[in-house]
């Protein structure tokens, strides 16, 4: 009896990780086909990646490599993000197929809005760092530049840079949605946002003042948005702490 129960213990436990191989292999497969259509638009991705410093880039300026593989690493590097990201759906399919017949469903009913508006959080703050942040983050680096100081920027450095930048404010475009979700369990309030407004400004004017150049307009340009994501959240939380506690009353 307890070596057939031990049995059929194992049995669920050797199917899910049956099922977990299956939905890794499918996000490989579509990964890789993804990373061949997008190694083949290597050239168009990299100088879409590129235009923002090429933009402010002095005259006699120009992108190095200093090691043999570099240049075939760097485009291996954006063929495989940008892979990720052209497969991102089927990857997140799979996710929502393995994890969703454990959730509840209350619980379902938000994973799926999540996963949409987070990816268009995601765009939209990818986005503003290359339109806005981007220009003037190089444009300031550039003005250091002189009769003999001329910026020769390495491939490996401004891709790095320019990746990290990208995702570090997709991230941050994700604030309201994550408070609202966060306050959907109870975890903060709207007053405890707002008795940190300060510390945020702080935050914000800092990390405007070192991103951006010196001058108020440009810190400004980056500040405010950031600003109003902070506001947005405080309001998504204070709308939402509202219905709670009428639902608590009910």
């Amino acid at each position: 009896m307890v070596q057939q129960s031990s049995v059929d213990d194992k049995q669920p436990f050797l199917s899910h990780l049956k099922e977990l191989r299956d939905r890794i292999l499918v996000c490989i497969v579509a990964t890789g086909i993804a990373f061949i259509l997008t190694y083949y638009f290597k050239e168009k991705i990299f100088a879409f990646l590129m235009e923002p410093f090429v933009k402010v880039m002095p005259e006699k300026s120009s992108f190095i490599f200093t090691g043999v593989t570099e240049a075939f690493i760097t485009y291996f590097k954006i063929s495989f993000v940008a892979a990720l990201f052209v497969s991102a759906p089927v990857i997140l399919y799979e996710f929502w197929m393995f994890v969703s017949p454990g959730l509840y469903e209350k619980e379902k009913r938000y994973v799926y809005p999540f996963i949409v508006l987070g990816s268009v959080c995601f765009i939209c703050g990818a986005l503003f760092c290359y339109y806005i942040v981007m220009p003037l983050v190089y444009r300031f680096f550039v003005s250091y530049a002189a009769e003999f100081i001329i910026p020769m920027p390495d491939l490996k450095s401004y891709m790095g840079l320019t990746l990290k930048m990208l995702i570090m404010f997709g991230l941050l475009f994700q604030l309201p949605l994550v408070a609202f979700y966060l306050a959907k369990a109870g975890i903060i309030h709207h007053r405890m946002l707002s008795s940190k407004r300060r510390y945020a400004i702080l935050a914000i004017v800092i990390v405007s003042a070192v991103i951006t150049p010196p001058d108020v307009s440009s810190q400004l340009l980056i500040a405010i948005p950031l600003w109003g994501l902070y506001e947005l959240s405080i309001v998504i939380v204070r709308v939402f702490g509202k219905k709670e506690r009428v639902n608590e009353k009910a």
